[in-house]
């Protein structure tokens, strides 16, 4: 009898059944991709196998407390969940520049508050929820190529790979999904500006 090969959900399914092999095929199937996409941002091996490695302990955890319900997507769930890891680790890993008092060089000339004010904050929360709610109104394929080139900040190559479609065909939606977020934008004239 052949090899079957089975879909990442039948093994997701398998691995919360209890079998743990399955959770094994999925890190085997994905680890490549998964770490070279990590290993692309942070250039370290060392950071990479512990991003790595933090990535699958989430995927695990999640997995057992029965919380995951990705319909089938789960590399680019997996994904998401390494990339949130990197922004992590670079957040943690940054350290303040430090400059010495002279008489050439205060340090109140480079400390300025960029915070948002109040209102500047509820602004951007309701512009990042109208385009959330445009972003929704998109064909499926335009919006998942969008959702991951924006926010999961994926190259064209990776999406494509993720997708199972050429890059050319990433691009594409990517072009159409820009140009119905316009042609609604400019309909509605709806302002999505601070």
């Amino acid at each position: 009898m052949a090899n079957v090969v089975l879909p990442d959900a039948v093994l997701v399914k398998n691995y919360v059944g209890g079998d743990e092999t399955a959770l094994a095929t999925l890190i085997e199937r994905h680890q490549s991709k998964i770490y070279g996409f990590i290993y692309s941002k942070v250039m370290d091996r060392e950071i990479t196998e512990d991003i790595f490695q933090d990535t699958f302990i989430k995927v695990i955890k999640t997995l057992k407390s029965k919380n995951y319900n990705e319909e089938g997507k789960f590399l680019p769930w997996v994904m998401r969940i390494s990339h949130n890891l990197i922004v992590d680790y670079f957040r943690k890993s940054k350290k303040m520049p430090y400059h010495r008092e002279t008489e050439e060089f205060s340090i109140f000339s480079i400390m300025t508050d960029n915070s948002p004010n109040v209102e500047n904050r509820i602004i951007s929360e309701q512009v990042e929820v109208d385009l959330q709610r445009l972003i929704e109104e998109l064909p499926e394929d335009q919006k998942e190529v969008l959702v991951m080139r924006m926010y999961q900040d994926l190259s064209f190559k990776e999406i494509a790979d993720l997708t199972g479609v050429s890059i050319n065909t990433a691009l594409g939606r990517m072009r159409y999904a820009l140009m119905n977020l316009r042609k609604v934008i400019e309909k509605n004239q709806i302002v999505l500006t601070n």
